[in-house]
Parts: structure tokens; sequence; C-alpha cells
């Protein structure tokens, strides 16, 4: 996957990278995926490949809208 196939589903879509609307939702619009960007979260460990993170459960809301769920 490239940044090139991710749509910003929160903040300001086109906007930047990441200053002060952060964290984000994106959704891969090669395969419909969602990828989710936001503080590292040291809870657990997860299996090596994957990341925990925490987002604010208003940017999740945000990004269910976007997507018309």
């Amino acid at each position: 996957m490239a940044r090139s196939d991710l749509h910003r589903l929160t903040g300001r879509v086109g906007g930047p990278n990441c200053d002060d609307d952060c964290p984000n939702i994106y959704v891969d619009t090669s395969d419909g995926g969602i990828v989710v960007q936001g503080n590292q979260c040291s809870a657990f460990r997860p299996p090596t490949g994957e990341a925990l993170v925490k987002i604010p459960e208003h940017v999740l809301r945000e990004a269910v809208r976007a997507l018309g769920w």
C-alpha cells in the first residue's frame, strides 16, 4: 500500500499530514481497509507486525459519519 492509496476520513481532508488535527483515520482505496493513526499504546505487546494505537471516540465517530455508516 502506498500513501496515495489512502483517503483521509477525519480531520481536514487534504490538510497537513499531522499537526493540529491528529489522530486520523484513513480508508485504503485499494481494498477498503481502515488505517488508524494515533498515539502508541503500551497496554500489552501485540504480535510482530502489529501495533496498538489509541484514538479519541470523537475521531472514530467522525470516520463513521464520513463513511455513511
